[in-house]
């Protein structure tokens, strides 16, 4: 045998390798707590040229990006509640995974889980507007052929991001509105919940001290929004995000967060990204879309891209956030500018890591 014919043999013994695994990870075993990564995982360097996260991902979810946790300010059960949380959406998408499902599949799976934990800003724990109301924006983009969906202002719909789904694969449109969204959802047999449903104490209180009801006041950019990437076992993307938008947000605002190429962008030939920030400072920017434009047209790998995007360009318009990019050969990164941003992800042979403190999130990365 040549030295050549050994390289190829090696390397086709590895992609069989890299798939098994994949399809091997089971739920609730594979991914076990000793397993799971925490401030130990080694975060990527800040200076000099970026580089990824990890490598060998197949799902990540955030939970939004702002003001970080502090070790100092966090208990015990408050970083578990997050952490777990995290956790639950990867195995969710994962379990999807795992079945041979699609990247879509998986990243709605992993969405709907955050949308129903009212530690986040989405479903379950959405913020209020000025009116004391609920307004709800999600998409979800494939990447295989650019086909995406989105909804923005719904009320009633439990799981914004399904109904997303549903416009991409039940109608000629992208993005439907307000009344027009909730209405397609319930003929569509989502289940839909009544404003109350998403009213949670600690977004109350976040109202009212915007509106200077308590102390401290000024509109707020809170936490929470989520989002998801994957890719499948034909290493097709996907990309989806959820958000209830900025505490005291007027009525009818709708940010980044279902707007393709802002909030929520996936190509195959060069990522899937979720991003969670400052919203008009995303649209303006045209993120995720710059982001794959970058890697597609200015040669840059995804890494470098995505710093560029989140850490050089999108400041200087005015505001911070972060994104979660992941590419169809599972290179993952999550580099952002606002203090901190809640991640996680899972790779190939079942190693789950979630990012919740400061420190382990360093700004500018």
């Amino acid at each position: 045998m040549t030295r050549n014919s050994a390289r190829r043999l090696m390397g086709m013994a590895a992609g069989a390798l890299s798939v098994a695994a994949l399809l091997a990870v089971v739920p609730g075993s594979a991914v076990s707590a000793d397993r799971q990564g925490t401030a130990a995982e080694p975060a990527a360097q800040a200076k000099g040229k970026p580089r990824p996260d990890a490598r060998h991902v197949v799902i990540a979810v955030h939970g939004g990006a702002g003001t970080a946790l502090k070790r100092e300010d966090t208990t015990p059960a408050q970083e578990k509640a997050y952490r777990d949380g995290l956790a639950e959406a990867l195995r969710a998408g994962q379990k999807i995974l795992a079945k041979g499902g699609s990247s879509v599949a998986a990243t709605e799976a992993a969405v709907r889980r955050l949308e129903d934990n009212p530690l986040f800003n989405a479903g379950k724990g959405a913020v209020f507007n000025e009116d004391a109301g609920h307004e709800l924006d999600a998409s979800v983009m494939r990447g295989s052929d650019l086909a995406a969906g989105a909804v923005a202002g719904v009320r009633h719909v439990r799981n914004p991001v399904s109904a997303a789904r549903l416009v991409m694969e039940k109608t000629k449109h992208v993005l439907l509105a307000g009344q027009g969204a909730d209405d397609f959802a319930a003929r569509g047999g989502l289940p839909t919940v009544t404003q109350d449903y998403y009213w949670t104490e600690k977004r109350w209180q976040e109202l009212m001290k915007a509106k200077g009801r308590v102390k401290g006041s000024g509109e707020t950019l809170t936490q929470g929004t989520v989002g998801a990437v994957a890719v499948d076992g034909k290493r097709n993307l996907a990309a989806a995000t959820s958000t209830g938008g900025l505490t005291n947000k007027m009525a009818g605002r709708v940010g980044d967060s279902p707007v393709v190429g802002a909030g929520t962008y996936a190509k195959n030939a060069t990522v899937a990204a979720s991003a969670t920030g400052a919203g008009e400072v995303f649209l303006r920017g045209a993120a995720t879309v710059t982001l794959s434009n970058l890697i597609e047209f200015g040669g840059r790998d995804l890494a470098t891209a995505a710093y560029e995007v989140l850490v050089e360009r999108l400041p200087k318009l005015g505001g911070t956030g972060g994104v979660i990019a992941l590419n169809a050969q599972g290179v993952f990164d999550a580099p952002h500018s606002s203090e901190g941003m809640l991640h996680g992800y899972l790779t190939e042979d079942g190693r789950l890591v979630t990012k919740v403190f400061a420190d382990e999130t360093p700004a500018n990365r």
